[in-house]
């Protein structure tokens, strides 16, 4: 993969991720807040926590190796979690524009949050950090559903057919 191939993934994560958030501004606290077998448990934790997981990685690639795992049990609504999502793309975006792809392969070492010292490369710390996200908007998506809430459609090649949506990005 390459730095283009990575931003194209970010800039649909992005947009994924503001489809959820979308999705969950008009759920009630207790419907947010309910608790599932799925996920972090509930819709608002699942999404603080691709939140947290988005901030976390950025930090990381910044030299932060000891970046604490941020809260998921703010009691945030969607619309101040969306505000967040924004902070962080527009910091990662701003990174990114200082980035070139020689340091794809750099290694970088960090903690996870339990503590344990890894090594990683700078191009699969980015890759992992969309994966997480897609795994946990998928969890999101099941949450509403279950919720009965009208979920949305991720589907990438849908977003990619979508070139208004997609070039309408922040």
């Amino acid at each position: 993969m390459n730095l283009d191939g990575i931003r194209v993934l970010f800039r649909y994560s992005d947009w994924a991720n503001e489809q959820v958030v979308g999705a969950s501004v008009d759920l009630s606290d207790e419907r947010l807040d309910r608790d599932f077998d799925i996920g972090r448990g509930s819709l608002r934790r699942t999404l603080l926590h691709i939140l947290a997981g988005e901030t976390v990685w950025l930090k990381r690639w910044q030299g932060d190796c000891e970046t604490p795992w941020p809260s998921e049990d703010e009691p945030i609504s969607p619309e101040t979690i969306g505000e967040r999502f924004v902070e962080t793309f527009r910091s990662r975006n701003l990174f990114l524009s200082t980035v070139d792809g020689q340091k794809l392969g750099r290694a970088i070492v960090y903690r996870d949050s339990k503590g344990g010292l890894f090594t990683a490369s700078f191009g699969d710390m980015m890759l992992q950090m969309c994966l997480h996200s897609a795994h946990h908007r998928a969890q999101a998506v099941n949450i509403l559903r279950r919720l009965g809430a009208t979920p949305p459609e991720l589907d990438y090649m849908m977003w990619v057919r979508r070139p208004a949506i997609a070039a309408s990005h922040p």
